[in-house]
């Protein structure tokens, strides 16, 4: 048995050299992950890519605008694909520059450290002179914006946030906005060995800690927390927490002292909560309507916060939205007026149950990496505005204080992700990769991103390479040598940018001579010296690549959120222009945005129960993330397939949602708006508040050849909107949209999406 790393945990498996004939979890994982399930079951399935292919219009016509996604492929060999290839590259950026090509991977592709496939493509690009980038990610495009101008960067807030051992020990309330979902805390970027989702839960209610959770889905939390359950309204949160802050500062309840010292803009943002700037007090009785929840309940639950050591803790799921800036900032302000910033088991926390890497111990450096090289193209675009990007080249945008312009890209480069499973309004998306010249996907899988290529070269599964690899503030490197041979004709990333870098006249600076193994040695040296520049030594690289892992050394076992800059905020000042916690922020309100101002407001949503847009489509869609797969990631595998209901995704309805519309479990139902709809199985279930339909995203993109609008497999991307959270941060908002629901009368459509595309000449 060896032992393998994925984003979702860790797993021993066996091989007859072909394909895995035994896999389990880890030994020493305490609570390990199903989707290990989906792994062996993916590698061999109808839907791998066994060879280079080319969409057949652009292998008849040449590069230029197509309507990709429809046509049929060519399969070649990979001489042909990789010349064809690499005159494309030339052309466009002789002809064009490097600021014509969009280096689109999202960096899921891998749990590998040296064939993480964003690395790869982006080290590739930078040999070539550049690329334009993205910045930010999905799941966190309004928090990493806004939280660097009032409290910390996100890489500060996840690597040093509270660790799960201080909270069990000391937390006595918990207050999640967005719930603590176990299943999203069982995976992280990278990989994870040991996961404590749930540990740190039970062992935190065995010590007296109460758990309130605020989210549409009751199961948003592990059963091990018993928790209050507050089925507040979707899109209300900002609602509900300035109700909370408004009982904190009426009646005496919030830290003065901390505000004073500790804070700016206070005062501000309490005139606000007083109604001294709109004549509206943000009272439990404003909040109530708004809310669904009882004026009394809420604030009674601000004099609970008040009273005992108390974390605030905001899900990643609350900022994506619109206006998804506003209950993050909340949060901290929240946190802020209870005073135990920096204390244990009290403050902020953002991301607990988001992803498995928050509140770990934190590591001494990070593990070995591939060095990506210098970008030579400085415009980049929010990862969220692709589509706006290829649809309206030379447009305008506004983001972060910034103006700027959308650039005119040529040739989108993919290696590593699915923009057809993170993007909004999926038909939109699709006419948007129809008018670049070229579009090239490295994939496993014939997924939705690969079936709107031109060039498609089929890349290898982490089973199939060797590589080594560490979760994101995991303390274990673990080595990862390849389990079988790849699949039919498939190549690791590497091989082909040394390939290409050969015929484009850069292989010596892409590849420096060195062979997969030859790397993976020279990266550990380099970072096993780097250790040893800090005192501490561990094993060469062969006796790591023989064992099963190594533990990595930690610069601390146990850390409190913001403890220095509690005991001496002039010694440890935040990185924020007062170098305080900032409530009111004169940079944000400097910008001018009406859309999100200088401190924390109620703005209501376009698309929410309590719009007039409700009165056509009367339930919330919350498109939150699977429990069966990560992210899109092997929607084939025997685990993801196991719950859809006729091979379509599960959305669950309350039970009274169902009867008003004549609806039983099992029946397959169209979700649709003016956007768009798809089709979805129907699961019933109280654990769904009413007016709320739950459906997951993750299911492949299957559109109909005849309206690309409507996706018969389940994809909720189909209906949801392409609009950023704010000008400040243009940050995705695919949570929540507003839909109705119906049986679906007509002949249920086949699947096409988990086979491949039509090749000419199959």
């Amino acid at each position: 048995m060896a032992t393998h790393l994925t984003h979702w945990g860790v797993f021993e498996a066996s091989s007859d050299g072909d394909r895995l004939t035994t896999v389990r979890p880890w030994r020493d994982d305490p609570e390990p992950s199903p989707l290990i399930e989906n792994v062996a079951s993916a590698q061999h399935h109808p839907a791998r890519i066994s060879r280079p292919h080319v969409r057949k219009g652009w292998l008849d016509n040449g590069p230029g605008p197509a309507d990709r996604g429809a046509d049929e492929f060519v399969p070649v060999s990979w001489e042909t694909a990789l010349d064809l290839l690499s005159g494309e590259l030339s052309r466009v950026y002789s002809e064009f520059g490097p600021s014509a090509v969009y280096g689109g991977s999202y960096g899921w592709g891998s749990a590998g450290r040296f064939h993480h496939a964003q690395s790869q493509i982006h080290r590739f690009l930078n040999c070539l002179g550049g690329y334009v980038s993205h910045r930010n990610s999905y799941s966190l495009g309004a928090s990493t914006v806004l939280l660097p101008h009032i409290l910390a960067d996100m890489g500060t807030i996840m690597s040093h946030a509270t660790t799960k051992s201080v909270l069990a020990e000391h937390s006595k309330l918990v207050v999640s906005f967005g719930g603590l979902s176990p299943k999203n805390a069982a995976v992280a970027p990278g990989g994870v060995s040991r996961h404590n989702g749930r540990g740190w839960i039970e062992t935190a209610r065995e010590n007296g800690c109460r758990f309130v959770t605020v989210s549409p889905l009751r199961d948003d939390i592990p059963g091990e927390a018993q928790a209050e359950w507050i089925a507040a309204r979707p899109g209300s949160d900002t609602a509900l927490m300035l109700a909370l802050a408004q009982v904190l500062d009426a009646e005496g309840l919030a830290d003065n002292a901390f505000l004073d010292h500790y804070t700016v803009g206070h005062e501000r943002f309490a005139d606000y909560l007083r109604g001294a700037v709109d004549g509206v007090v943000k009272d439990p009785e404003w909040a109530e309507p708004l809310t669904g929840i009882a004026a009394e309940r809420i604030r009674t639950l601000a004099r609970e916060m008040a009273g005992t050591r108390t974390l605030v803790t905001v899900s990643w799921s609350l900022q994506r939205a619109r206006y998804g800036e506003q209950p993050l900032w909340l949060g901290v302000v929240l946190a802020a007026m209870l005073g135990q910033i920096g204390l244990p088991g009290g403050g902020f926390g953002h991301g607990y149950g988001s992803a498995a890497n928050v509140g770990l111990a934190v590591r001494l450096t990070s593990p070995p990496r591939l060095p990506q090289g210098v970008n030579g193209v400085d415009d980049f675009i929010p990862v969220a505005r692709i589509a706006d990007m290829l649809l309206n080249p030379g447009a305008p945008y506004e983001y972060n204080g910034e103006h700027r312009t959308y650039p005119n890209i040529r040739l989108v480069y993919w290696a590593g992700g699915n923009p057809f499973h993170h993007h909004q309004n999926l038909a939109r998306l699709r006419t948007a990769f129809g008018r670049p010249d070229t579009v090239v996907v490295h994939d496993p899988f014939w997924s939705a991103t690969a079936r709107h290529a031109d060039i498609v070269l089929p890349s290898t599964m982490t089973i199939e390479r060797d590589d080594y690899g560490s979760g994101e503030g995991d303390r274990f490197l673990f080595p990862m040598p390849a389990l079988t041979r790849p699949h039919g004709e498939a190549r690791d990333d590497y091989w082909m940018f040394g390939e290409l870098a050969e015929r484009l006249g850069v292989g010596k600076e892409f590849t420096e001579g060195r062979a997969t193994r030859e790397w993976l040695r020279h990266l550990y040296d380099e970072w096993r010296e780097r250790l040893a520049g800090h005192g501490h030594d561990v094993p060469d690289y062969d006796t790591f690549w023989a064992g099963e892992s190594l533990e990595l050394p930690l610069s601390a076992e146990e850390h409190i959120a913001f403890a220095d800059f509690r005991a001496d905020p002039a010694a440890h000042p935040l990185r924020t222009p007062s170098g305080r916690i900032e409530i009111f922020s004169e940079t944000i309100a400097g910008f001018g945005y009406d859309d999100c101002p200088g401190h924390p407001v109620w703005l209501e949503p376009d698309e929410w129960l309590g719009s007039p847009l409700a009165a056509r489509f009367p339930l919330q869609l919350v498109a939150n993330q699977p429990r069966t797969k990560l992210h899109s990631q092997l929607d084939i595998g025997a685990y993801s397939q196991s719950t859809k209901i006729s091979g379509r995704e599960p959305v669950r309805l309350h039970p009274d949602d169902a009867a008003a519309r004549g609806l039983a479990p099992g029946d397959i139902v169209r979700i649709f708006n003016d956007r768009g709809s798809c089709l979805a199985g129907l699961d019933v279930s109280d654990a769904v508040r009413p007016g709320v339909a739950q459906l997951s995203t993750g299911a492949w993109y299957d559109p109909d050849p005849a309206d690309p609008t409507f996706c018969r497999h389940g994809n909720p991307n189909a209906v949801t909107n392409d609009r950023g959270s704010s000008r400040l941060s243009q940050g995705c908002t695919g949570q929540l949209s507003l839909v109705e629901i119906e049986r679906y009368t007509g002949s249920i459509p086949p699947l096409t999406v988990t086979g491949p595309p039509a090749i000419a000449g199959s």
